[in-house]
């Protein structure tokens, strides 16, 4: 049988059915999808294919899930480290964006996000930012996998004059997106201190028409809830679930200030929660309780949040945070193990995102969306248990090769789609505009 790829490896991680890992195998892709999956002597036998690839030294697994970035944010990080999230908003991101941000801004951002996502094995991301149909065009040329946010918030921005005019141009980029096979959209209100009834509303009408995510900052700070209360009346959850919008497709981002009501109320919602464990740390906002909702039954995904309050998109290491602060948040060493970990950076993401059918585990009819990453170096020796080294020693330089629908976007290292030089080149003068204007210490 003719097929386009065979990949052989060491190990294949495929993340479902859980705790698996197979030794010696191979996949076949044909067609941008996992055709087989079967032990590496059989599979040459079977197969003859365009391309064959052997990775006597790797682990084979899902590609990464971003679940919740700002991926042009990449051109701040590092303007305003080490204050507390409001001040951080207020004083430092809110003025840069305000003088900065168009469509360039947007365009060389995103380059630089993806670049590094893909080079830390990150094959999907799930974004929320202004000119998102700029974001969705440069994934689209690059070949990665993206959820756009159509971004609400009630103040003017460069992008748009206020939430209907936020709101239609969501809608035409959505209409745009409906055919495309790796780039979709999600509603994306940014906080509910941001925006206001009204435009959520719409947001919920909307949302269960066109059948798509809401993706929205929640419980972030404890500052969060005691202005909602002063103004509402009422926590920030509680505020949205009279608006009916914890719903199963609703994605809260953060979720570090929550009552143990507040956990089965939202179990109870079939909503995700997407946990992003340094951002929250550099940021002092708090700790997620992520046992406790694994418990409640809450999928729980992982994201970076943006390089500017992270500061890197390094999902391997949020993957091996989230496992640790879960045991020393909860107290218990057993929370969170390694191939919960895993899980959470890969099919939780894509069950968050709606794409669960599609991605987030190695399966034969799923898109072959995978990462290679080596076990072999001095960091992950000696290896008893592939998914611990993956989660717990290995690092996303081991991260060798990557593949979106079956195309190579990372080869040995180097970017196939991207050029790494004109990405330096812009970073670089994106760094002497923004120095130009930035407080300095």
């Amino acid at each position: 049988m003719f097929i386009d790829t065979l990949l052989k490896a060491r190990w294949i991680i495929p993340v479902e059915p859980d705790r698996t890992v197979l030794e010696h195998h191979a996949l076949a892709i044909d067609g941008g999808r996992i055709v087989d999956i079967l032990p590496a002597s059989e599979a040459e036998a079977k197969y003859q294919a365009a391309s064959v690839e052997s990775f006597d030294h790797h682990a084979l697994i899902p590609g990464f899930v971003n679940a919740h970035t700002h991926a042009a944010m990449s051109l701040l990080r590092g303007v305003a480290d080490d204050r507390p999230l409001m001040e951080w908003l207020l004083d430092h991101i809110w003025p840069l964006e305000q003088k900065w941000v168009g469509e360039t801004f947007v365009r060389d951002g995103t380059d630089l996000a993806m670049a590094e996502m893909i080079r830390g094995g990150v094959t999907c991301f799930n974004d929320m930012y202004f000119f998102p149909e700029v974001t969705a065009r440069q994934a689209a040329r690059c070949g990665m996998r993206a959820v756009v946010g159509m971004i609400l918030v009630d103040f003017p921005s460069a992008w748009a004059s206020g939430p209907d005019d936020y709101l239609s141009k969501g809608l035409a980029l959505h209409d745009e997106l409906r055919h495309n096979p790796l780039v979709t959209t999600a509603f994306a209100p940014h906080a509910p201190y941001s925006v206001s009834d009204e435009p959520l509303l719409k947001v919920r009408t909307l949302a269960a028409e066109l059948d798509r995510p809401i993706h929205m900052h929640l419980h972030e700070t404890q500052d969060e809830i005691e202005q909602s209360r002063q103004r509402y009346g009422m926590r920030p959850m509680k505020r949205l679930q009279q608006l009916d919008l914890l719903v199963p497709s609703f994605v809260a981002v953060h979720m570090t200030q929550l009552t143990d009501e507040e956990i089965d109320q939202f179990a109870e919602s079939g909503g995700s929660v997407v946990h992003c464990p340094e951002s929250n740390l550099k940021l002092a906002s708090g700790f997620c309780p992520v046992a406790k909702l694994i418990k409640a039954g809450v999928n729980v995904a992982i994201g970076t949040d943006g390089a500017a309050s992270n500061n890197d998109l390094d999902v391997m290491g949020e993957m091996r945070a989230a496992a640790l602060l879960a045991k020393a948040v909860s107290g218990d060493a057993s929370a969170v193990p390694a191939h919960t970990a895993l899980r959470m950076a890969t099919l939780n993401g894509a069950k968050a995102l709606g794409l669960e059918t599609e991605i987030g585990s190695l399966e034969v009819g799923k898109s072959a969306d995978i990462a290679a990453i080596r076990l072999d170096d001095l960091e992950t020796q000696p290896l008893y248990d592939p998914i611990s080294n993956v989660v717990y020693a290995a690092g996303r330089h081991q991260i060798s090769d990557v593949w979106v629908a079956g195309r190579q976007l990372l080869k040995n290292r180097e970017l196939t789609t991207l050029s790494t030089e004109e990405i330096f080149q812009k970073a670089a003068a994106w760094r002497e505009k923004l120095t130009s204007v930035q407080e300095r210490p």
